[in-house]
Parts: C-alpha cells; sequence; structure tokens
C-alpha cells in the first residue's frame, strides 16, 4: 500500500474554510533535498493574506513557509543535516502545513539545541528572523538610540523588542489590549501605549528627549502611518513592514522632507534571507540567542494542523498574543 501524508491545499481564496484537508503520496527526496517529518508549523499573517487573496498566489496552493522537525530521509549529496537529527526550514514556496514535507538542503538547519520544543522552535522561526533582519540588517541600532514598535505583542514584536534591547535601544511598544501591554512589560518592554486612545507620539518624544524614534517599526499600516512619521526624528528610518490596517498609500517626497529628511523603506523577510547563507546566518543568530537565554519566545496559541481555518480566524480578529503554530 502507498504510504500517504495529510496536507492543506486552497484551491480558490477566501475565508478561513476555503481551506481543504487532501491526502497525497508520500515522495523520495532529491539529491539535495530533505523530507522532514513536521513536530510544529509557524503561522503568519502572510498567510491568512494569501489565502484570503490579498496577496498574490498561483492556485491551488499550499499555505506556510516555515516548519520544525525531524530530517526522516536525507538525499545522497547533503552533508550539513542527518537523517534523525532535529531540524527547522524556511522555504518560500508554500506548503508547509502538512503533516511532513520535501526541501531544498539549503533552506534546512540542524537545530543546535536539539532539545528545544518544536512549538518554540517553529514559533522563532519565520518570526525570529524577520526581527533579526529588522534589528540588524536596515540600519546600525544600539545604545542612545530610541525605537518604536508597533503590533509590539505580536509574534514578530516580542521578539524584536527583545533583541532591539539586546543592542542597548529604548523601546517603546503599542498595543491594542491591557492584555498585551502587560505582555510587554513581562517582556522587559519599557515604554508600552495602548491602542486607540494612546498618543505614541507624544510618548516617543518624551522618551528620546524631543528627537524622536531614530527607527520606527511600522506593522500597522493606514490607522498609524502618518503619526509614524511624525515619530521619526531628523533622519530617521521609517520601516514599513505590515499593514492589517490598509495599505498606508501613496508617500510625498515632500512631507519626508519636511518631516526631518526621513528614510523609508518596504521590506521583507524574503528578499533578506533569500540566499542561503544569510538564511544560515539569521537562524544561526536566532537560535543562539534563544539557547543563551537573550531572547524568550511566547507561543501564545497552539492549534491540531486540521484545525489552521480556526487559527486564520483567531489570527484576523487579533485574538493571539506571541507566535502561533499548528502542530500536526
Amino acid at each position: 500500500m502507498t504510504e500517504t501524508y495529510g496536507r492543506i491545499v486552497v484551491e480558490k481564496t477566501g475565508e478561513p474554510h476555503v481551506m481543504q484537508w487532501v491526502n497525497e503520496p508520500v515522495a523520495k527526496p532529491g539529491p539535495n533535498e530533505v523530507r522532514i517529518r513536521h513536530e510544529a508549523i509557524g503561522v503568519d499573517y502572510i498567510d491568512t493574506q494569501i489565502r484570503g487573496g490579498l496577496l498574490p498566489a498561483t492556485l491551488p496552493t499550499g499555505l506556510g513557509f516555515a516548519g520544525v522537525g525531524v530530517a526522516v530521509e536525507v538525499g545522497a549529496d547533503v552533508t550539513h543535516v542527518k537523517e534523525g537529527e532535529r531540524v527547522a526550514y524556511m522555504y518560500f514556496t508554500a506548503g508547509s502545513y502538512a503533516q511532513q514535507r520535501i526541501v531544498p538542503a539549503e533552506r534546512v538547519v540542524a537545530l543546535p539545541d536539539q532539545s528545544l520544543t518544536a512549538d518554540l522552535a517553529a514559533g522563532a522561526l519565520f518570526r525570529g528572523l524577520t526581527a533579526w533582519y529588522l534589528s540588524t540588517r536596515l540600519r546600525p541600532v544600539g545604545k542612545g538610540d530610541v525605537a518604536l514598535v508597533h503590533a509590539a505583542a505580536g509574534g514578530v514584536g516580542l521578539i524584536l523588542i527583545q533583541w532591539l534591547r539586546h543592542l542597548g535601544a529604548t523601546v517603546v511598544g503599542t498595543v491594542d489590549s491591557e492584555e498585551k501591554a502587560q505582555a510587554l512589560r513581562d517582556f522587559g518592554c519599557e515604554h508600552v501605549v495602548l491602542l486607540p486612545d494612546g498618543d505614541f507620539v507624544a510618548k516617543v518624544k518624551a522618551v528620546s528627549d524631543g528627537k524622536g524614534a531614530a527607527i520606527v517599526y511600522e506593522a500597522i499600516g493606514k490607522e498609524t502611518f502618518s503619526r509614524s512619521l511624525d515619530s521619526a526624528r531628523r533622519f530617521g528610518l521609517v520601516v514599513s513592514y505590515g499593514w492589517p490596517s490598509g495599505d498606508p498609500g501613496d508617500v510625498s517626497l515632500m512631507e519626508l522632507r519636511t518631516k526631518g529628511s526621513l528614510f523609508i523603506t518596504r521590506p521583507t523577510v524574503t528578499q533578506y534571507v533569500a540566499d542561503a547563507e544569510d538564511f544560515r546566518s539569521g537562524a544561526k543568530a536566532l537560535f543562539d540567542l534563544v539557547k543563551d537565554g537573550t531572547l524568550k519566545i511566547r507561543v501564545g496559541n497552539s492549534y491540531p494542523l486540521r484545525e489552521a481555518a480556526r487559527a486564520h480566524a483567531d489570527i484576523v480578529a487579533g485574538k493571539t498574543l506571541g507566535s502561533v503554530v499548528l502542530i500536526p
């Protein structure tokens, strides 16, 4: 009898119920591939945008880009991963929402701490690599810098505020509930602003002696973008990496000039870890900081793989806190 495994596919975009469970035959990995039996799968906001049709995808499509599990079969030319090792991967062809997966070996790393629980490793990977490039690859961040982090209690946000504090920055974080505000305090965020009523511009100015933030991590979009520009100091960098409230729209170059010769970027993790060497470097930096206790990963919500639709509904509704994972 042919061995099969289950995975989730989307044949037409729409609400969470469009995700379907299918069974497919198990294949053999090629010489430079690894077959991984998933232990946990990371869920990220981008998955909901692909499923909902807000981001383009060739249908039918799988979902998910990162996972953690056991390397059950390794291609003949693969030397850096051994069968039986626990591994993590990030691969930008959607399809992690599955019981197992074959992945190019260059996108796979062995977990440096083989005892790290699967949910923490999966919760850390995609969002942790995002926090890695945001904090270390865009511009130098260090002591004396003030950073404004929106949506700071999300999976990226909680890791990012810790990484920024590790680098010496002072962090102002925004959240939309008292529960999330307490989570920020628990993770060491010095200054918390509760939206929608809190004035984060005034808080940033107060913390920075009126100068403004050296770097603004804009992860909300239309609702906060103009005020985020007001929060930046002269020559400040505004990083627009998410917009659940809507695309901010056009940015006036004259406005950037008059607000302090600001810099602005719309980065994506897919570009910053596109090269295998960068992926491995980022993953090492991330898991080293997790291993030594500098970064604490909060998996706020865990769902069975077959209940991925519920996970998506909760993410979109803002009901999740920290990282979200699926368990096969």
